[in-house]
């Protein structure tokens, strides 16, 4: 089955360029030049990944990030066409899982999408990890604490995997960088810090008081919880 790609960007030539290219990988393109049209195919048409520009009429792409983020865990790539630092912080803060600054090689983007596609589509071993409020199936991709279930993207649960299998065991930022592909870790080392405290936000975990993740100034992060 076609996976489906939903172009968010009020930019129409470009929309209609990516479609023709995107559709010669073998994906299903749909595109939205204004941020409410692209909402509501979000919701009704269930895309397997959007990709999203910032600057967009009425709405900027950082609130249709939000927006989406309170709807669905879908992965978001977000086009930036200033490749401003702050764009970038504040497009992971709010739940992006990749970010491309314009003008950008096509070949580059599906690069990107099939890269985000296979973190979320990869099945894991079966297991189930539970403490007394943590419960992570790995198969499912399922996270819960307590009776919530938690909404999280492919590379928020990519990390927490990570931190699972290494439980008790300081990760460097460098280790993190190597485990977790996707975002130009290399250009931008804050991204992981970022990452961190999406999941951090995620687990209802307080980084004062840590009950699942702590930092290790100068070196990286413990995961706390252990089996039970």
């Amino acid at each position: 089955m076609k996976k489906k790609i939903l172009v968010i960007d009020d930019d129409e030539k470009l929309t209609r360029l990516l479609s023709e290219y995107l559709s010669t990988f073998g994906f299903s393109v749909t595109c939205a030049n204004h941020p409410d049209e692209g909402l509501n195919q979000v919701q009704y048409q269930k895309p397997d990944l959007v990709v999203l520009d910032i600057m967009l009429p009425d709405k900027d792409g950082f609130e249709v990030c939000r927006l989406i983020r309170n709807q669905s865990a879908v992965p978001v790539i977000m086009l930036t066409a200033r490749g401003d630092l702050t764009d970038k912080v504040v497009g992971l803060e709010l739940g992006a899982d990749d970010y491309l600054s314009k003008p950008f090689e096509p070949r580059e983007l599906v690069a990107r999408i099939q890269t985000v596609l296979r973190r979320g589509g990869k099945r894991f071993e079966k297991g189930i990890f539970k403490t007394d409020s943590l419960y992570v199936d790995l198969d499912k991709h399922e996270v819960k604490i307590g009776d919530e279930t938690i909404d999280i993207t492919s590379t928020e649960f990519e990390l927490l995997e990570l931190f699972i299998k290494n439980a008790g065991k300081v990760l460097s930022r460098d280790t993190i960088m190597e485990s977790v592909r996707g975002i130009e870790w290399e250009s931008y080392n804050r991204s992981v810090d970022v990452l961190v405290s999406r999941l951090r936000n995620k687990l209802k975990d307080d980084p004062k008081h840590p009950h699942y993740l702590k930092t290790i100034w100068g070196t990286g992060y413990l995961f706390l919880a252990q089996q039970q």
